[in-house]
């Protein structure tokens, strides 16, 4: 597709969506060129050993279930360059008193059943939205200005997703239904009270059900690797350890696809965007950020409610009413007293993680945006209330501050793990309201971060919806997508 240029595409930040971006260009005949500032690649989807030698970590990101529900990722070969699923005995629980839990199973009855009287509630929400699950991903993993292609069943997803967590959790008399669901809406970083927290909630629900939250066989590494390699097959170039401090600094090429948020953006182009488009940039909110902290442990956590000991995902918050104060206070701009702690136990399901009859823990919660405030002592009295004795089981602990988070990949400012607020506003005019959000007015340069649609999660999509508007207008390719869909030889389950 050359022009006269070495490269037909280059890619800033080899994230997930980078790599979407650079996948997408490259499988339609570009030559394709990635940068990635950082020694290594995939941004929030590495692991290290944080801890000690032999117990590897997730850095960022740590459980996937837009892994297997992202309409790219499942075009992708990513099994013949080593990703291996696996998929704990139950997805998500949540502890609550006296040592019961509520939990999400894979399977829509077992969930309904373990909810007695919210049974027939759940299942009359949940069953049509699971049963329509591929055409409902196709439709909110795309830019928010779109012809519906499943009018009837989008619409019903709508009428339970445009409503605020806790409006969701108002169709549920129990506890546990109530409990789930504050855990799930609060992955939006939003008040549950605040719309649309639901949608999130709702999201996450259904995704457990109709693919499973998994995590990859090794850590989050291997997922960066298989894209990596996929890339590599199909031609492109990987250069590490090259910053983009300025647009001016890249090579001559047609299409320009930059894995970052507006803030970098605005820095690298300079004076060269028009004022009205650089103020909407400027005026893009960070959302809450994330404390985390990854553990080396001798043995498994204690859990007093044995659901917890069989699931991938903890919720540890309590009560509807005990995580919705947590995210009002941090919402507030205040450390919470009794936070909403995120909990992965990845050892117990994959013995790759750690030695022989030792373990990890990767926990995390919310803060606001670059918070200083030490959270170990609270998180950790939040896990041990459910599982006493899990501090006697702690070798070794690795803080992750918000500062730390951003010092290690610049997407996530001031600790925001979400590329940007998730409010209403933010979910449709992301970062600018538009058909293509994903163009800028510099001619071959566009966006393809977090901070465009769908928004956070580790499914490439921003990459492939960016990377499809370049085709498009700077190559004339209309067939890109189709010529993908012909050319997948597999998904990567």
């Amino acid at each position: 597709m050359g022009n006269g240029e070495k490269y037909d595409a280059v890619i800033v930040g080899c994230g997930p969506n980078g790599l979407a971006a650079g996948i997408t260009m490259a499988r339609a005949g570009c030559k394709v060129l990635a940068l990635e500032a950082n020694p290594q690649i995939g941004g929030g989807v590495r692991s290290a050993e944080l801890t000690l030698p032999g117990f590897t970590h997730d850095v960022c990101s740590s459980i996937y279930p837009f892994g297997l529900g992202s309409p790219f990722f499942r075009q992708l070969p990513l099994s013949r360059y080593g990703l291996e699923w696996i998929h704990p005995p139950i997805p998500l629980a949540h502890p609550l008193e006296g040592g019961q839990a509520a939990a999400l199973h894979r399977s829509l009855a077992a969930t309904a059943d373990a909810l007695a009287e919210d049974a027939a509630t759940y299942l009359r929400i949940m069953k049509p939205l699971v049963e329509g699950w591929e055409n409902l991903a196709c439709e909110f993993l795309q830019p928010p200005l779109h012809v519906p292609g499943s009018p009837v069943l989008f619409a019903r997803f709508g009428f339970y997703a445009l409503r605020s967590g806790a409006g969701l959790a108002n169709r549920f008399k129990g506890g546990s239904a109530r409990a789930l669901l504050a855990g799930l809406a609060a992955h939006s970083f939003l008040p549950l009270e605040q719309v649309p927290s639901g949608a999130i909630g709702l999201v996450l629900g259904l995704m457990a059900h109709a693919v499973g939250w998994p995590m990859p066989r090794g850590g989050a590494q291997r997922i960066t690797n298989a894209l990596a390699e996929h890339l590599r097959m199909l031609g492109a170039e990987i250069v590490t350890g090259h910053c983009v401090k300025s647009l001016a600094e890249l090579p001559s090429c047609r299409a320009i696809l930059l894995d970052v948020t507006p803030r970098q953006f605005l820095r690298m182009a300079g004076q060269r965007l028009p004022p009205g488009y650089a103020h909407s940039l400027q005026r893009f909110r960070y959302g809450p950020a994330a404390f985390k902290i990854d553990y080396a442990l001798a043995a498994p956590i204690p859990w007093l409610a044995q659901d917890c000991a069989r699931a991938g995902t903890v919720h540890v918050g309590g009560s509807f009413a005990e995580v919705a104060q947590s995210e009002r206070e941090v919402a507030a701009g205040r450390p919470p007293e009794r936070p909403f702690v995120l909990l992965a136990q990845h050892s117990v399901f994959d013995s790759t993680r750690a030695p022989a009859g030792r373990h990890t823990a990767w926990a995390y919660c919310h803060v606001p945006n670059d918070s200083k405030f030490d959270m170990t002592e609270r998180m950790e009295s939040q896990i041990e209330r459910f599982a006493p004795g899990f501090r006697d089981r702690i070798l070794a602990r690795h803080v992750t501050t918000p500062q730390a988070l951003e010092a290690n990949n610049s997407n996530l400012v001031g600790g925001d793990i979400n590329g940007g607020l998730a409010n209403l506003r933010q979910l449709a005019a992301r970062p600018i309201l538009s058909f293509v959000p994903y163009r800028t007015p510099l001619r071959g340069v566009y966006l393809c971060s977090a901070s465009t649609p769908p928004g956070g999660g580790v499914h490439g999509m921003a990459g492939y919806h960016a990377a499809t508007a370049a085709l498009r207008r700077e190559f004339q390719v209309e067939a890109g997508l189709d010529a993908s869909k012909r050319t997948a030889s597999g998904n990567s389950r």
